[in-house]
C-alpha cells in the first residue's frame, strides 16, 4: 500500500508526460537538429551547415522585416486582448438579466472556425464590401483594407481580437468568482465608486490571471498563421507576413526545411523570454524572496 502511494503522483503525471515528450520535446530535438542541415542540393540527403542558416537568417532583411511586424501585430492585438475581456467579465460578473445570453453571443467567435472567420472578414474587407458600403454612408473614401500596407496587418490583427474575446473574458469570469465579496462590500461602505472598488480590489485580487491571459495572448499573437494565411498571403509587399507564415513559406513552398527549422528555433526562444518577461511583470513578488 505505502508502496503504490509513493508511485501513485508519478502514474497520473505519465499520461502529460507521454503526451508532451510526443508532441513537444521529441518535435522540437527534431527541429533543432535540422536547423544545422542545408537541403538546398538534395532534399532526401542533407549537407551539414553547422550554424550557416542562423547566420543567413541574420543577415537577410526579410527576417527583420517578417520580425518587425510580428511585434506589431503583439502590440497591436495583445493590449486590447487583455484589457477588453476584463472589462466585459466585470460587466458580465454584475446581476443583470438575460446574463446567460449574453455570455453566449460573447463566446460564439471563440466555437467558430479561424478559416470560417477569416473568409468572412474577407468579405467585410472587400472593396465593395459592408465596410466600405457603411463608409460610403458616412460619406468617406472607401478604404483597401486588405491591399494597402497601411492597413492591411491592422485589419487582420482586427480578426484575431474578435476571435479571442470571449476565450479571455471566460478566464477573467472564472477568476472574478474567487474574489471575496466582503471586499466589494467593505469597498461599498467606504463610498468608493465603480471604477475605484475594481482598481483597489479586482485588479489585485485577478493579478495572476491577468498573468496568464498576457503570457498566452502573447503567444497567440506570435504564433498567427491562418488569419494570414486566408485572407493575405503575406501581402501585400509582406506587410503582414509574420514569422510563423515566413517558416511555413520557406519550409513547405521552398523546401528550405533547415533554414525554416532555424527560424522556429529562434521563434521559440523569442516566446520563451515574452513569457517569462510577463510573468515576472505580473507576479514579480512572488519572487522577491527567492
Amino acid at each position: 500500500m505505502n508502496y503504490y502511494k509513493k508511485f501513485a503522483p508519478y502514474l497520473f503525471l505519465l499520461p502529460a508526460v507521454v503526451v508532451l515528450l510526443v508532441f513537444f520535446f521529441i518535435p522540437f530535438f527534431q527541429t533543432f537538429e535540422l536547423s544545422f542541415f542545408n537541403y538546398d542540393s538534395n532534399l532526401y540527403s542533407p549537407v551539414f551547415c553547422g550554424m550557416d542558416n542562423y547566420y543567413k537568417l541574420l543577415k537577410e532583411p526579410i527576417f527583420y522585416k517578417v520580425m518587425i511586424n510580428t511585434l506589431l501585430y503583439l502590440l497591436i492585438a495583445v493590449p486590447f486582448l487583455v484589457t477588453f475581456p476584463l472589462f466585459l467579465a466585470i460587466l458580465i460578473n454584475q446581476k443583470i438579466r438575460g446574463i446567460t445570453l449574453y455570455k453566449i453571443l460573447l463566446y460564439l467567435p471563440v466555437i467558430v472556425s479561424i478559416v470560417v472567420a477569416a473568409i468572412a472578414f474577407k468579405w467585410l474587407y472587400a472593396g465593395q464590401g459592408i465596410l466600405n458600403y457603411i463608409l460610403s454612408l458616412l460619406h468617406i473614401s472607401p478604404i483597401n483594407w486588405l491591399v494597402d500596407t497601411k492597413w492591411a496587418l491592422f485589419s487582420v490583427a482586427i480578426v484575431t481580437i474578435w476571435k479571442g474575446i470571449g476565450y479571455y473574458m471566460m478566464i477573467y469570469l472564472a477568476s472574478l468568482m474567487s474574489v471575496p465579496q466582503e471586499l466589494y462590500e467593505a469597498c461599498d461602505i467606504d463610498g468608493a465608486n465603480f471604477i475605484t472598488k475594481h482598481m483597489t480590489v479586482t485588479i489585485p485580487h485577478i493579478m495572476p490571471t491577468i498573468a496568464l491571459v498576457s503570457t498566452i495572448s502573447t503567444i497567440s499573437a506570435m504564433k498567427v498563421f491562418a488569419e494570414i494565411y486566408v485572407m493575405t498571403k503575406g501581402g501585400p509587399l509582406n506587410s503582414t507576413k509574420t514569422i510563423v507564415y515566413y517558416i511555413y513559406e520557406r519550409a513547405f513552398e521552398n523546401l528550405d526545411l533547415g533554414y525554416a527549422s532555424a527560424l522556429a528555433v529562434v521563434l521559440l526562444i523569442i516566446v520563451m523570454v515574452f513569457s517569462m518577461i510577463n510573468i515576472f511583470c505580473f507576479e514579480r513578488n512572488k519572487y522577491k524572496d527567492i
